[in-house]
């Protein structure tokens, strides 16, 4: 039987000048064997294929980005951003290392029964931050930030979404009595959680291009619930002063006790009875699935033409890498977890997303403009070196971005790629043009952290509900560490990443010292990677 058309029918050209126009969209959203059987037979039945599958990555984009983008996706190339009031929650896991230590030396079935673990951690958050109100806008590593809008609650004047908050913490802290023993080769080992509480003013803002944005949140009240949980005690709640404050204009029967850093820990001697399970429920973040009634090839690549207006901004929120991974296993909708060798990085941004609080009304846009500027040319960077960045996250001071090399695909030269796209960066932000604030250039600086070593790559969260891919393990923390210890436009290097660049390389670097790091037992050799 020949496979050659002599006279390809009318329906069949058809077809294809109709595809013309949205074919370099499904070059990105469908999986290769499935575009090619479309362009040699685009036929109804294939076309519904096609549809189903963007039907089914469309779900799983929706979980993989906060409630306000899955809700109201940016449409055009600008940037937007919105002032908000609300009670920010943070918390951060403890006890993570020693379970990647245990489970790693299993390889493939150890990192099943670790993402199984920790899934089952987040999804009984997640269900108890849905419960009381929440929103989880996303998962920082084996963390979590949810915020609960003062919006929802109707009274004027009424700061309920701090008491709800408090309570979710609470439910949250009392779950993890499930996780205190769990039983490993290394013996029985627990996880256990900080949770930090702050109320206030903050930024919402959706930045970078069409091909590559981010939603991320500005503003002091940000930093300050991040210092908040910090501060806090391993299985409590910690309420910052405005938050004890905010507590006092409501009735409510909570203990606080005197914390660190002019914080507050809450006494959690309340009944089951009294603590309940719930404050409010609101509705699931599925949007309705649509329905194909019109099976003809025109009817077929509407639909299609539809869902892709739909996706496309949707999955800008993703890296392209990882866009591609969920794309090729959206039939099944599980990306199998791994223990990867890679280089990871944190690039701390200074200045900017403080900045926008004591601003002039008029140079809001400016400094969130500049954010964009500087997220956008970043991830240009690491795209061009074939990194990932991975996302935008939070600190005690300023803004994280993470980013990673070689966890997609084993990759010898990814601490050199790393090095190289590190310094690019630090080069970049000195040349950032400043926005004003308070009609003065704003100072803008940056450090850094890199490490390499084995991490926990897996897609992390809820197996049906909000989730994102990420990765996790002591090289990540000890990246971040680096990072904070990092002087002002410093990248500093951990011993594996130094030996790989002397390895291979004409980087110069410099030994800086063995500095104490948090999570470690001992001092740790670490250096500087230099112009």
């Amino acid at each position: 039987m020949s496979c050659t058309k002599s006279a390809p029918d009318k329906q069949w050209i058809g077809a294809v000048a109709e595809l013309e126009s949205i074919e370099r969209s499904l070059r990105e959203l469908v999986p290769a064997d499935l575009y090619a059987a479309l362009w040699v037979d685009p036929s109804p039945k294939t076309l519904g294929r096609v549809f189903d599958h963007l039907r089914t990555l469309q779900h799983s984009l929706i979980d993989y980005v906060p409630r306000a983008v899955a809700q109201q996706p940016p449409l055009g190339p600008q940037v937007r951003h919105r002032w908000h009031q609300g009670t920010l929650l943070f918390t951060d896991l403890a006890g993570f290392t020693p379970l990647f230590a245990a489970s790693a030396a299993a390889g493939r079935a150890g990192a099943e029964t670790l993402l199984a673990l920790v899934n089952d951690y987040f999804a009984q958050m997640v269900e108890l931050v849905s419960k009381a109100g929440g929103n989880l806008l996303e998962f920082t590593g084996d963390a979590m930030l949810v915020q609960f809008c003062h919006e929802a609650y109707q009274s004027e004047g009424d700061h309920g979404e701090v008491l709800q908050a408090i309570y979710a913490g609470l439910r949250m802290q009392r779950a993890m009595a499930h996780f205190a023993a769990i039983d490993t080769s290394q013996g029985s080992l627990s996880l256990r959680m900080r949770l930090g509480i702050h109320p206030g003013q903050f930024v919402a803002a959706d930045i970078g291009t069409p091909l590559r944005r981010a939603h991320v949140l500005l503003g002091q009240s940000v930093l300050i619930a991040k210092q908040t949980e910090g501060a806090g005690a391993v299985g409590r709640v910690c309420l910052s002063q405005a938050g004890r404050d905010r507590l006092q204009r409501v009735d409510h029967a909570l203990g606080l006790e005197p914390n660190l850093g002019g914080s507050w820990l809450v006494v959690d001697d309340l009944s089951t009875e009294a603590l309940g399970e719930y404050d409010l429920t609101l509705s699931r973040r599925r949007t309705a699935s649509s329905l194909l009634f019109d099976r003809s090839v025109p009817g077929l690549i509407d639909e299609i033409q539809t869902s892709l207006a739909t996706i496309e901004p949707l999955a800008s929120y993703l890296p392209r890498p990882v866009l591609q991974l969920l794309v090729n296993t959206a039939a099944a909708r599980r990306i199998p977890p791994a223990f990867p060798t890679a280089a990871v990085a944190f690039v701390n941004l200074i200045g900017l997303p403080e900045a926008v609080d004591g601003a002039y009304p008029d140079e809001t846009d400016g400094i969130v403009a500049c954010f964009s500027h500087a997220f956008a040319l970043i991830n240009g960077a690491v795209e061009r070196r074939r990194g990932i960045l991975q996302k935008v996250t939070y600190h005690s001071v300023g803004s994280e971005i993470l980013i990673h090399f070689g966890v997609l695909a084993p990759d010898p030269e990814a601490p050199l790629r790393a090095a190289e796209t590190l310094r690019a960066i630090r080069a970049l932000v000195a040349q950032l043009p400043p926005p004003r604030h308070r009609g003065q250039p704003l100072v803008m600086t940056c450090r850094m952290g890199l490490t390499y070593g084995p991490v926990f790559a897996a897609e992390l969260g809820e197996p049906r509900g909000r989730r994102e891919f990420n990765v996790l393990g002591d090289t990540v923390n000890t990246a971040a560490r680096l990072m904070s210890r990092a002087s002002q436009h410093q990248i500093l290097l951990d011993v594996a990443t130094w030996q790989a660049l002397q390895a291979a390389s004409d980087h110069r670097c410099n030994f800086v010292g063995e500095l104490s790091l948090k999570g470690k037992a001992t001092p740790q050799p670490v250096y500087s990677l230099e112009d």
